[in-house]
């Protein structure tokens, strides 16, 4: 903007309308869970991406930072959040954003299924987690069993690509 003006209307820029029951959209397991991109950061000419994950009891990524910000909604159940190294419960209507560079995980240490959703700005991790996860049918679709050998392969694959997604894993 100059002089606080806003700039002209993009018309090759169309307006994104996520439904959960599309047959287009892109469903991955990953990280013990399943995760939806909603909207992928090109259709916001990448300026964030939104994924809807469902996460089961035990689930969730581990422990790592990226330089954009992440920002959580819990629609159902509860995660247990550890940014900085301090433990903090989320639950069903509650929001947290997570700062660029921050050491964070979170995990679902509860008896029922979570569900969330996830805003990165920008966008990329859409992109990162269809490179690492598998592909399944839907959002409540079973994650393929996998074999220690194609576990490995997954961890190996993530750790690969993380630099290339602006991610650091912090794993030991």
């Amino acid at each position: 903007m100059v002089n606080g003006a806003i700039p002209a209307d993009d018309p090759a820029r169309t307006l994104v309308h996520a439904r959960p029951d599309d047959l287009n959209l892109q469903h991955v397991a990953i990280a013990g869970g399943t995760y939806t991109i909603l909207v992928t950061g090109e259709q916001t000419a990448g300026r964030y991406c939104l994924i809807e994950m469902r996460v089961p009891p035990g689930g969730g990524p581990p422990p790592h930072r990226h330089d954009f910000e992440e920002m959580f909604t819990l629609l159902d159940g509860a995660v247990e959040v550890t940014f900085r190294g301090e433990r903090t419960t989320v639950r069903a209507g509650e929001t947290i954003n997570i700062p660029a560079n921050a050491p964070h995980f979170f995990r679902n240490s509860f008896d029922q299924p979570a569900r969330l959703l996830c805003m990165c700005t920008p966008a990329g991790q859409d992109e990162y987690f269809l490179r690492v996860g598998d592909p399944v049918d839907g959002p409540t679709a079973p994650a393929p069993a996998l074999s220690d050998e194609e576990q490995t392969e997954r961890r190996n694959r993530a750790a690969a690509l993380a630099a290339d997604y602006r991610t650091e894993l912090l794993i030991p």
